[in-house]
């Protein structure tokens, strides 16, 4: 029999590339509302407290009522917003952050969807603050450049009315809400100093953590993220070694992420970087790989690799 599953938030970017990727699947039937019923209460609080998944697309604050609107304990919840991303009752949803992450979320109720940002960032730097070549006192920074499909309807409506707009940095007041999760996730005492970007492509995004050492690092940097990825379906690791990289406009979708590492000759500096789709394993694509995972099947079913 098919699992159901409710997308609470199912007309927004995510939410409609999360029904793409279930579309055709027999192992689940979606539940849906109408238009004029996605804002009345007693409907959603119906298909809520129906659905054997529920995956949550939506602002933090109606994120956090929709789960209050769950009375049951039986339907199991994915929330894409940042609502509880550093919450100790939820299971962090990055299945490659650690050996342990994958079972932890099979066996979830309440798992959180992590950023795209983060999920770049931890990915570079996670497992070199647990293997101990980034010591956890680092005081770290993360570059990041990524489409405009990130922001949501309000950024894309700007970037397609406004065809000027050839580079937007944000997040100046540094305190963007992104950085508990990426100090929380990497292990760090510090929060990273993150700069985020939008450019004008609509899909796409580049990570970039810069390192320096005193002694030469880059070999056993690239021997541990090689060592913790391998096997992934997901995620690569190689060195990097083109002169530019580009985001495209017609960039294909894809939920793979790409890390490469660049060095200089000497293996002191080094600019960690991660290349993954904001919509695909920054979003829709991790949010179906985590509903497999607590459904029990293969974890890569549906995704586009």
């Amino acid at each position: 029999m098919a699992q159901t599953v409710f997308i609470d938030g199912a007309a927004g970017t995510t939410g409609l590339e999360i029904a793409e990727r279930l579309a055709g699947r027999s192992e689940f039937a979606l539940l849906t509302l109408a238009d004029a019923e996605r804002k009345d209460a007693a409907r959603r609080a119906e298909a809520l407290n129906a659905a054997d998944f529920v995956i949550l697309c939506l602002p933090d604050a109606a994120a956090i009522e929709a789960v209050a609107m769950i009375r049951n304990d039986r339907t199991k919840v994915i929330d894409a917003s940042t609502a509880h991303r550093v919450a100790p009752d939820w299971t962090y949803g990055f299945p490659e952050l650690s050996a342990a992450q994958r079972d932890a979320i099979a066996a979830a109720t309440r798992v959180s969807n992590p950023g795209c940002y983060p999920t770049g960032f931890l990915a570079l730097v996670a497992p070199l603050v647990a293997a101990g070549i980034v010591a956890r006192e680092t005081h770290l920074s993360v570059n990041a450049v990524s489409g405009y499909s990130g922001g949501g309807k309000e950024l894309i409506a700007r970037f397609e009315a406004e065809p000027d707009i050839g580079f937007r940095s944000y997040g100046l007041s540094l305190n963007h809400k992104h950085v508990p999760e990426m100090q929380q996730g990497a292990g760090l005492r510090h929060p990273p100093l993150f700069a985020p970007a939008v450019v004008p492509v609509y899909r796409g995004m580049l990570v970039e953590v810069p390192l320096s050492f005193d002694a030469p690092t880059a070999d056993a940097a690239y021997d541990a993220l090689a060592a913790h990825f391998d096997g992934s379906p997901l995620v690569s690791v190689r060195r990097g070694d083109e002169s530019e990289l580009v985001l495209s406009r017609n960039d294909d979708a894809t939920d793979r992420m790409e890390l490469m590492l660049f060095s200089d000759t000497a293996g002191r500096q080094l600019r960690l970087v991660a290349r993954l789709d904001n919509l695909g394993k920054g979003a829709s694509g991790a949010c179906v790989q985590n509903l497999n995972l607590m459904a029990g099947l293969p974890e890569t079913a549906g995704l586009r690799l």
